[in-house]
């Protein structure tokens, strides 16, 4: 495989991390297809990448992609954008997707919270169930109020180590 930047790398080894990265990725909850393209993206040194490419790449098809890339989009992983002079799109991943897909999920533990607080008042806060979910929603709420300062404290570590762009400088 040639990347874009014109660096000659081992299709095989890259495949290889692909692969077993995904695979990490599904075994904690992320659909297996995403998983691929995701990492797929993340291990491009451009970042970027067309259906075609992909297709290509991980030898999937390219509605195959177009599921993925709907997922990966709707959970703020990956981008679209057009080539320049093109119809075609390319897909992209940023530095920061760890970030976004982070903060996206804030919205969906506000969610939970609401419902495991109707499921407490349900159940009964002093019932075995009740508790339980009562001590669910602590852990959400303890999140929620949590990741502000996490990631600020990210934010400042990112900066040190890669400068202002970090990996999409």
């Amino acid at each position: 495989m040639v990347e874009p930047s014109g660096t000659d790398r081992d299709a095989e080894v890259i495949s290889r991390f692909v692969e077993h990265f995904a695979a990490q990725l599904v075994e904690a909850g992320l659909p297996r297809m995403p998983a691929r393209v995701f990492v797929a993206l993340l291990a491009s040194d451009a970042g970027v990448l067309t259906s075609a490419e992909l297709s290509e790449q991980l030898k999937i098809s390219p509605a195959a992609v177009s599921g993925a890339v709907r997922y990966l989009s709707q959970v703020r992983m990956v981008s679209r954008e057009r080539e320049p002079g093109s119809r075609r799109e390319r897909y992209r991943v940023h530095g920061d997707q760890w970030y976004e897909a982070l903060t996206n999920r804030e919205a969906v533990i506000r969610r939970w919270e609401v419902a495991l607080r109707e499921g407490v008042a349900s159940l009964g806060g002093d019932t075995p169930a009740g508790r339980r979910l009562a001590e669910t929603l602590a852990f959400f709420e303890f999140v929620e109020k949590e990741v502000p300062a996490m990631m600020e404290r990210w934010r400042a570590r990112r900066e040190e180590l890669f400068g202002g762009n970090g990996a999409d400088a």
